[in-house]
């Protein structure tokens, strides 16, 4: 594009700089950009030096440099212009380590709720499915999983050493199994008695895996905690499995809340 003497309308000077003419006066506003003075027809026209500010700015802004740094940035020395530039290319760095996280986060997505747990509490999931449970099984321990991470951090660890034990020994795995299938049945049949006291035996079997290591001490919230997280997906039958479960082991003295 031919530069006249007089110079170039703004619509010109935009189409120069490869910038709308909306952003022409948007640097004007931020006092990027002076306003050149109107021919005696009431056109403004940019000369020269108004398009290699303009360059220079479009360019700074286009390389992610704010606008509010932009200014000080192209009345600096040489030697302030080349340490702001370093500044700028480190904020740009941190930023795209940021995007590459947010990336890597989304693509865990696409796998549910993985993006919520470590690989560890996933090797469990992966362990319930290897051991014949069913997917609506394995995604109600996930989802419990979850909300453990999320209420007790703290002792989330510890729950994930519980669980990987108990999956090592066949019999309380049957148990499990037999439990899930117990949800079906009538709150008031006799079998649920017979099967909260197996699995009370099973666990007490390891009583160590029963008590708080010490130097961990229970929330002040750790009832209600609790609740949401042993209780959830509850059934009917569930609710009189999980209360006769818990009644047996108190009465051996484990400390499980109270609702």
């Amino acid at each position: 594009m031919a530069v006249s003497t007089n110079g170039v309308t703004i619509g010109q000077a935009a189409a120069f700089a490869g910038v709308t003419v909306k952003t022409v006066r948007h640097y004007h506003r931020h006092g990027l950009l002076d306003e050149p003075p109107r021919d005696g027809s009431g056109y403004r026209r940019y000369g020269s030096a108004d398009l290699l500010r303009l360059v220079q700015v479009r360019t700074l802004a286009a390389a992610g440099v704010p606008l509010a740094e932009v200014g000080p940035l192209l009345d600096a020395d040489a030697e302030r212009f080349t340490a702001a530039l370093t500044v700028v290319e480190q904020r740009l760095d941190d930023r795209i380590a940021e995007l590459v996280a947010r990336r890597a986060r989304l693509r865990r997505l696409a796998d549910g709720d993985r993006l919520l747990l470590p690989d560890r509490a996933l090797a469990v999931l992966d362990r319930f499915a290897d051991l014949g449970f069913s997917a609506e099984y394995v995604a109600g321990q996930r989802e419990a999983l979850v909300l453990a991470r999320a209420f007790s951090p703290d002792f989330f660890e510890l729950f994930l050493t519980k669980l990987e034990h108990r999956l090592d020994h066949p019999g309380f795995v049957g148990l499990v199994k037999r439990a899930w299938n117990a949800r079906s049945w009538d709150p008031d049949d006799p079998r649920l008695a017979e099967l909260a006291s197996a699995l009370v035996d099973a666990l007490l079997s390891d009583d160590e895996l029963l008590a708080v290591p010490t130097g961990l001490r229970l929330p002040p919230d750790a009832a209600t905690h609790y609740g949401l997280i042993n209780h959830h997906r509850e059934e009917r039958a569930w609710v009189r499995l999980n209360a006769l479960v818990e009644a047996g082991l108190r009465a051996a003295g484990v400390p499980i809340p109270h609702q």
